[in-house]
């Protein structure tokens, strides 16, 4: 098969090994992957692969299913399906356990298909099942152009819960409320404190940011609120007021998918299958794609994700 190998920086359609099908996995013709922020981490060396995982770029993929391993009777040859990935979406094919693979949504493509399993796996697990979101609680939304917040926003209309957003502009702030938040900030204006005050107390708060936003989180937070902290884009090292965690009772969350066990995975996606997907097929809840280009433009992909270009999921075509 054909993949996407790093060679001196660049991104190199090249001939590789096809990956070996064991148990309990099934083999994907891959048709489209999706562009996620940790590809480009990964990319410059600061993001491995976890222990038995593909060296390929790519955490998500949609196509159809070539061959099914010893063990696995929920999906059959030719089944259009979306699978979350520990790597190797990057390519034409993929194996991946049975666990971590849906059904695609009826109507959509499979270009829109491949923009859903990352980003909606890592708001559900964060929002509803480490955080434990309610009905009605307030929640803060940070980067909320990326697919991660797109799909964090989303949700949250389906569940009747108010969001307040942050993003890199105004026009993505309006993009934002678009598309169901309730308000915003442009990060670039300064502090997002003084209008979330105005806005309200926050119960849950879903941050990829870190150091920079830990202290402006932490004083908008409600009594018992929860911060679930999955990224580091603004730093990893910053002061603490143990006091405003204390009184308020907030739990502070540090959260990542990627390792995790596949049983934990495929857990995450029975709650996407059950909770998330009837309504994406009702209609009420869509992928937002900024871009598709081919796999062969990979390289360009990466570099409009790094200028912070785009609102929603960028996807590649494989084939």
């Amino acid at each position: 098969m054909y993949a996407i190998s790093i060679e001196n920086d660049n991104l190199v359609w090249a001939e590789t090994d096809d990956p070996e099908l064991e148990i309990g996995q099934v083999r994907i013709r891959v048709h489209a992957t999706a562009l996620n922020r940790a590809d480009l981490v990964q990319r410059e060396g600061g993001y491995p692969p976890p222990p038995g995982a593909s060296p390929i770029l790519g955490l998500e993929c949609a196509g159809e299913i070539m061959e099914v391993g010893e063990g696995v009777s929920s999906f059959q040859v030719g089944d259009a399906v979306c699978a979350l990935l520990a790597g190797g979406g990057y390519a034409e094919q993929v194996v991946v356990p049975a666990g971590q693979v849906l059904p695609v949504p009826s109507g959509l493509s499979l270009a829109e298909a491949a923009s859903l399993p990352e980003v909606f796996a890592t708001a559900y697990l964060n929002l509803y099942m480490e955080a434990g979101l309610q009905r009605t609680e307030r929640v803060l939304v940070h980067a909320a152009a990326s697919g991660v917040g797109t799909a964090a926003i989303q949700m949250c209309v389906a569940t009747n819960n108010p969001v307040f957003v942050t993003a890199g502009s105004d026009e993505k702030v309006e993009q934002c409320i678009a598309l169901g938040a309730d308000a915003g900030w442009n990060r670039k204006a300064g502090s997002f404190l003084e209008a979330v005050t105005r806005w309200g107390e926050v119960d849950v708060a879903l941050d990829p940011v870190g150091a920079n936003y830990l202290a402006d989180n932490l004083a908008c937070m409600a009594v018992d609120g929860r911060l679930a902290l999955i990224g580091l884009l603004g730093g990893a090292q910053t002061d603490i007021n143990l006091g405003a965690l204390l009184m308020k009772r907030v739990r502070l969350i540090g959260s990542t998918l990627r390792a995790r066990s596949v049983g934990y995975k495929s857990r995450v996606m029975e709650g996407l299958r059950e909770n998330v997907w009837p309504e994406i097929e009702a209609g009420n809840i869509k992928p937002v794609v900024h871009a598709v280009l081919p796999i062969a433009q990979a390289g360009q992909a990466h570099a409009l994700m790094a200028a912070d270009e785009n609102f929603g999921k960028i996807v590649l075509s494989v084939g």
